[in-house]
């Protein structure tokens, strides 16, 4: 594993490009509450609103996705992130196809982040879980990634998105992958699990019964550390694009 793979010594410009409300949370933000406190810049773009996050005949999409919005922004200024950005593709129909390739290009060169985080699409079974890896979170990854390259760089790659819209070319120097079950950065995020916790427990569409959504996540701790004395670690793939 790499050596303090975050010390960077400027304040960086993070993208966060994830499926739904509560994605960066669930999945890295321990970290993102770790960067904005050494003063790095966050942007959450979620690619849907998460209307189809409920189980209840009864609810209606547009009530609901505009519920995660709200919750999502409440959890982002915990976290510590300056911006939240809905992209409004209908959840749960994700497609990595090249007009949600086109918009997450225009991302890129709209924000021309340093540090990109996204998630793995390669990633079928979560490791340490006995479900399935949710359609849109392997789709938006595949997407994100597709974006990054060869496309947002390269300024042949959607030509109108230069001439129509004057979006420069951007590469991210870095791109953070989540949610992989082969990370080649592992952070010791103890320090600022709490902040996650609290911004997760933002999502009350989402987690049901506080209390004991709370119990499961404290229990995420380490093998090599206790409930007395927990120890947390988030994990990413880390592609780099230059130094």
């Amino acid at each position: 594993m790499t050596s303090h793979p975050d010390n960077w010594t400027t304040p960086q410009q993070i993208l966060v490009i994830l499926a739904h409300p509560d994605d960066p949370e669930f999945f890295c933000g321990a970290t993102l509450a770790r960067w904005a406190r050494a003063g790095h810049h966050i942007t959450y773009a979620l690619l849907t609103c998460g209307d189809k996050g409920s189980s209840n005949p009864e609810t209606l999409p547009g009530d609901l996705c505009q519920t995660r919005q709200e919750e999502q922004k409440a959890a982002a200024s915990i976290i510590g992130a300056k911006a939240v950005h809905f992209l409004d593709r209908e959840d749960g129909y994700l497609i990595p196809d090249l007009s949600l390739r086109r918009d997450i290009t225009r991302l890129i060169r709209q924000f021309r982040p340093d540090i990109l985080v996204t998630c793995d699409p390669q990633n079928l079974f979560p490791p340490g879980s006995y479900r399935l890896n949710h359609p849109d979170h392997r789709a938006a990854g595949q997407a994100v990634l597709d974006a990054v390259f060869p496309a947002a760089g390269n300024p042949l790659f959607f030509p109108e998105l230069l001439h129509n819209e004057g979006l420069l070319p951007h590469s991210p120097r870095e791109v953070w992958v989540s949610l992989t079950a082969r990370p080649t950065v592992v952070l010791d995020v103890t320090d600022t699990w709490e902040i996650k916790l609290q911004a997760l427990k933002e999502h009350r569409s989402q987690i049901g019964d506080p209390a004991e959504f709370e119990k499961r996540m404290r229990a995420r701790h380490t093998e090599d550390s206790s409930d007395e004395a927990p120890r947390y670690e988030e994990g990413f793939l880390v592609l780099k694009f230059r130094s």
